[in-house]
């Protein structure tokens, strides 16, 4: 398998372009055009997570932190960043990082920690408003249904949970073929009136190239009329973090005593119990502090996540409860995630979780 093809299938799940200006996702070492018989997947990429995807067989380490976060002016063993590089370069192991474009999408990080905890109703708690634009399309009345149906395949057309999706207005376009010209109908050198049908749907803007090219590639004329247009709106499926719902609320101290159960944690920081029935939950994996009031606009009766400082906890206010689960413990099931999202792609490949646990924070 090339990783490029692992690669490729990652990012069309969740887009390099979703990730933070400060994230460094992609590939850091390697070749995309080398051959890999296995992948191995971990959260933090370090010297022994290398060493034991070399034992195992696997030409591609899959971390969800990118080990190069910042730009290395040079390649010397003196910190655990190099160290890790140069040894993965020596095993000729290619290294990977799929971060915050992962957390940026519904069905990524937060989306698997919703399914630990057994959430419905959800929604992303920030969405981005940089990340939809619209296509409108001038297209001769008998091809415009032909041209719908491609823009719709490529991935226009979807709003919330309806899809297929367009505005249609029929008109009249005009249009002098010139010199040159192998024009579908109308003569060169004269003005020709076609009835046309203004055809508008809404796409990602990760889609626009495959949108467009199908859009070309499905309409008869050999110069198409369009306009691409971004938008402000924000995107359903596309942010930081996630609101989600119980059936039923609980208390409080079984809250906390179910979460720690989840996540697997012996403690769990967190804001005083003020008699909170617990519903409605916000989550962000990782370091979710500037969600805080985010969540409280929401309605949220719970908040969990990571990497809280002692002035955040204030910011609860006897409204909602916040529960820091630590950062590993917030991501650690985004590495199965990967490893399923890769296994229903390519089912005969292999991909591992690492048995390196690699939390940097530890209690006595």
């Amino acid at each position: 398998m090339k990783i490029k093809q692992l690669t490729g299938a990652l990012e069309a799940w969740a887009p390099r372009s979703l990730q933070e200006e400060y994230d460094n996702s992609g590939l850091h070492v390697g070749d995309p055009e080398a051959d890999v018989n296995a992948a191995l997947v971990c959260l933090d990429c370090t010297e022994q997570v290398v060493e034991e995807a070399a034992a195992k067989g696997c030409g591609l380490i899959i971390s969800h932190h990118p080990v190069i976060f910042r730009g290395l002016k040079s390649l010397v063993p003196r910190g655990p960043v190099e160290r890790t590089v140069l040894a993965a370069i020596r095993r000729d192991i290619a290294l990977y990082a799929i971060h915050t474009n992962l957390d940026n999408v519904i069905d990524g990080v937060n989306g698997e920690i919703a399914d630990a905890l057994g959430l419905g109703h959800r929604r992303v708690l920030l969405p981005r408003p940089d990340q939809l634009s619209k296509l409108v399309v001038f297209v001769p009345h008998a091809h415009a249904e032909a041209v719908r149906a491609a823009l719709f395949r490529a991935g226009a057309g979807r709003i919330g949970a309806y899809d297929e999706c367009s505005f249609n207005l029929e008109g009249q376009g005009t249009f002098r073929p010139g010199e040159g010209s192998n024009a579908f109908v109308g003569e060169r050198g004269s003005r020709h009136h076609e009835p046309e049908t203004r055809v508008e749907v809404v796409l990602p803007r990760t889609a626009e190239e495959e949108v467009v090219a199908a859009m070309k590639a499905a309409h008869p004329y050999e110069e198409v009329a369009f306009d691409l247009v971004p938008l402000g709106n924000p995107h359903p499926a596309i942010g930081s973090g996630l609101l989600g719902e119980w059936e039923r609320a609980m208390d409080e101290r079984d809250f906390l005593a179910h979460i720690k159960e989840v996540f697997g944690q012996r403690v769990v920081r967190h804001s005083p119990v003020a008699g909170l029935p617990i519903r409605r939950v916000a989550l962000c994996g990782g370091a979710g502090a500037f969600l805080i009031g985010r969540a409280l606009a929401a309605g949220a009766d719970a908040f969990i996540t990571a990497d809280l400082k002692y002035h955040d906890y204030f910011q609860a206010d006897g409204r909602v409860l916040l529960a820091d689960v630590g950062h590993y413990g917030s991501e650690q099931f985004t590495m199965r995630l990967i490893q399923r999202r890769l296994g229903e792609v390519f089912p005969t490949f292999a991909v591992r979780l690492t048995e390196t646990v690699t939390d940097p924070i530890h209690y006595s």
